[in-house]
């Protein structure tokens, strides 16, 4: 049997990178499955790599009429949630303090911070009892990185929106715990500079850097009961980066 068998899990950004690889762990371990994405075309295909046990909704996480369609569709297939995985997020990387814009600013926030807040205010009256809430932020977040001060302050919102959820739910005995990635090879990471590259795979004690199946194990251990005395931790997944 699987650690999540008879499960309904939503990875929302679950189309691609951490999310794609996250969504069919979920499936693989039991759970029956919604992705979300922005894009029709992207969806269809991400369902139909993770298989029967999976349903797709397009959306976008800083739309909150499409948060709205997603969990009604949720409720009235399936008719609870026990797994929500909040994979999505925007990143706007060489913005410095003396020259970021509004734009970026709300961008930024709307999707990591507003989204988030939304998604899980939105998903509260259909989650079970019990369940797992799972939120990515990034080690951002713990580092002083130059030119991403806007993106790792809105992750650290998401760290902090867990600390307080924690406390809020746990008369549900909900938990609520966050992922941190470090530098991960995937499509947001892949166009990079090789230069910032190479100097990341140094600075990471384990010399290389996290696949999306990595996050995907540490997704799948929050997710299930073998975590079930684990709420409100941040956990790094970054090859020992903020631990050194």
């Amino acid at each position: 049997m699987g650690r999540l068998e008879g499960k309904v899990a939503v990875v929302i950004g679950g189309t691609t990178g951490m999310g794609l690889a996250t969504a069919k762990r979920f499936a693989e371990e039991g759970a029956y499955v919604f992705v979300t994405g922005r894009r029709q075309d992207v969806v269809d295909e991400a369902v139909h790599a993770i298989g029967e046990s999976a349903a797709g909704v397009k959306g976008d996480l800083a739309r909150l009429d499409d948060l709205d369609r997603l969990f009604d569709t949720i409720g009235r297939q399936k008719g609870h949630i026990d797994v929500l995985f909040i994979s999505a997020g925007a990143g706007h990387m060489g913005e410095f303090v003396a020259t970021v814009t509004p734009d970026v600013f709300d961008h930024t926030f709307n999707v990591n911070t507003r989204g988030v807040l939304f998604a899980v205010q939105k998903a509260l009256p259909i989650f079970r009892d019990g369940g797992s809430i799972i939120l990515n932020s990034s080690i951002a977040h713990r580092k002083g990185m130059p030119g991403a001060s806007v993106y790792s302050a809105s992750k650290a919102a998401v760290r902090a929106f867990a600390r307080g959820w924690t406390m809020e739910l746990k008369e549900r005995n909900i938990r609520v715990n966050v992922i941190s990635p470090g530098p991960i090879d995937t499509p947001f990471t892949q166009p990079a500079p090789q230069a910032w590259k190479d100097a990341m795979t140094a600075a990471v004690p384990l010399g290389r850097f996290g696949q999306p199946s990595e996050i995907a194990a540490a997704a799948l251990f929050l997710a299930s009961d073998e975590s079930s005395y684990i709420t409100g931790i941040d956990l790094c997944v970054d090859g020992g980066l903020t631990a050194v």
